[in-house]
């Protein structure tokens, strides 16, 4: 293994796509950011919490231009965390991965983690507003999220070891898996919050959520795979006879 060329590959296609994702963030997402933070702000004036005065709105505008101006950075840098955990996955399992190319290895390790990580605790715990919910439970929700995620996720590896050990009945794993995880979404408790924000808006943000979540992982598979397809950092360097 050619450890320049990995931390190439994995910064590079991590980064990459990490900048798509912040980048359709804030065509699709922040619009519906800025309409459930103006029905937060409402409520606030409404209460009298806060006073709609010229003085707020230059407070709250300057914070959203410094937050919607940190969004492709901040994609770049989470991009290359996610794509540091992909690239050590794929060096791990790329023998086992079907498809005739690494392009093709890449998006189906690609379409496995956004599954497993991404979209099943996704169904559990759906993305809402940052407005949606109650500040003190904000800790709570996040650790339940993250167990979700874990739980999920080391199934995932511990029933693919089992399904490499079964050979001609792999598919037992994979019912074992789905099974695994219906217990842990009947477990496992809900969102403790009620969503009093318009459905529909809420709706919306989720949607917008997924496809670009999903546009992330689409890039970093396409984009990691082509760079290892191109470089090749698994062959072993040949020795030289000098």
């Amino acid at each position: 293994m050619k450890t320049f060329l990995f931390i190439f590959i994995v910064i590079s296609s991590g980064a990459a796509a990490g900048i798509i994702h912040g980048s359709a963030n804030l065509v699709f997402v922040e619009p519906s950011l800025d309409q459930a933070i103006g029905i937060e702000n409402q409520h606030l004036f409404a209460s009298g919490e806060e006073k709609d005065t010229p003085e707020f709105r230059a407070q709250y505008d300057d914070y959203r231009i410094w937050q919607k101006s940190g969004q492709v950075f901040a994609g770049g840098i989470l991009g290359i965390s996610m794509g540091s955990l992909f690239g050590i996955v794929f060096v791990l399992s790329r023998n086992s991965l079907p498809g005739k190319t690494d392009i093709k290895k890449a998006l189906v390790l690609a379409g496995v983690m956004w599954l497993t990580i991404y979209f099943i605790p996704f169904l559990k715990y759906p993305a809402n507003p940052p407005t949606v919910g109650d500040p003190e439970t904000v800790v709570l929700r996040g650790i339940l999220y993250l167990t979700f995620i874990a739980l999920s996720g080391f199934g995932a590896v511990g029933f693919y070891k089992l399904s490499q050990k079964l050979k001609t009945k792999k598919f037992i794993a994979f019912i074992g898996y789905a099974a695994f995880i219906g217990i842990i979404f009947v477990v496992m408790p809900g969102n403790p919050d009620k969503i009093n924000t318009p459905m529909d808006l809420v709706d919306h943000f989720r949607t917008m959520s997924a496809f670009t979540v999903s546009l992330y992982w689409l890039s970093l598979g396409i984009i990691f795979g082509s760079l290892w397809n191109y470089y090749k950092p698994h062959r072993e360097i040949p020795p030289s006879f000098n």
